[in-house]
């Protein structure tokens, strides 16, 4: 799943310096808001918090945004909203499974754009059920490749933690576990001394459709339109495009 996995990331570190940063920090606050409400506005005490934290700090968020959102969701501030995850199911173009996270307060307005988002791209709704079961929910962390640091050099921080596995996405490795192994493995790196761009739970594919440049633009279209939406938090999709494909595209 590499080619998809490069994709993503390098969308992730585009969209933190060009017109859609504002969206982007939207969403990243949103993650902490929602982590301290559930976990308590403690970072040591709650990893996924520490994790959002980390992330948006990586993303260029203000400090100032982020404590602020931390201490809405932990009820120390006024001012934070009630949102529910919803996970929505569909095809792409070319038969890609889609799975659409959504953070939302207004589950009918969710459900609308993204519905809406969909079939203007040439996707499709799904049933429950009729998707997900192509995902696993995985631990990943994106370390950034730096000097001098390898993938032996990652893989042997992380192989007791509970890695499964290093994937090389050029500039950054993808170090995946299962979901429960998360933290343990983001502990190891720190201990190792080696940075990491983020780490949180999210949906692999166990099976990948490969995507010539036609099929891939048009993928591609439909996720950035999902995306747009201010309920739609993450999306995670089986496709896979070579380097030579991707760029093209770039």
């Amino acid at each position: 799943m590499s080619g998809h996995s490069k994709w993503a990331t390098t969308k992730h570190k585009k969209a933190v310096i060009d017109a859609k940063r504002g969206k982007l920090f939207a969403k990243l606050i949103k993650n902490i808001e929602v982590a301290a409400r559930t976990g308590g506005p403690d970072p040591d005490g709650n990893p996924t918090l520490y994790d959002a934290i980390q992330k948006a700090r990586k993303s260029s968020v203000p400090v100032d945004n982020i404590e602020r959102a931390r201490k809405r969701g932990g009820g120390l501030e006024a001012g934070g909203a009630e949102y529910q995850t919803i996970m929505y199911e569909g095809y792409a173009p070319g038969g890609v499974a889609v799975l659409v996270e959504c953070l939302t307060d207004n589950r009918n307005r969710a459900a609308s754009e993204v519905r809406v988002a969909m079939t203007r791209n040439g996707g499709s709704m799904a049933d429950p059920g009729s998707v997900a079961y192509m995902f696993n929910r995985k631990g990943v962390v994106i370390v950034p490749r730096g000097g001098v640091l390898t993938e032996d050099d990652v893989l042997a921080a992380v192989l007791d933690a509970g890695a499964e596995e290093v994937n090389d996405l050029g500039d950054s490795f993808e170090v995946v576990s299962e979901a429960g192994d998360l933290v343990p493995v983001r502990k190891a790196l720190q201990e190792a001394g080696i940075d990491y761009d983020s780490a949180e739970s999210s949906f692999l594919p166990t099976m990948s459709v490969p995507l010539d440049e036609d099929a891939a633009r048009k993928v591609f279209r439909l996720i950035e339109a999902l995306e747009d939406s201010d309920d739609v938090q993450n999306v995670y999709a089986n496709f896979d495009v070579s380097d030579d494909v991707l760029a093209k595209i770039d």
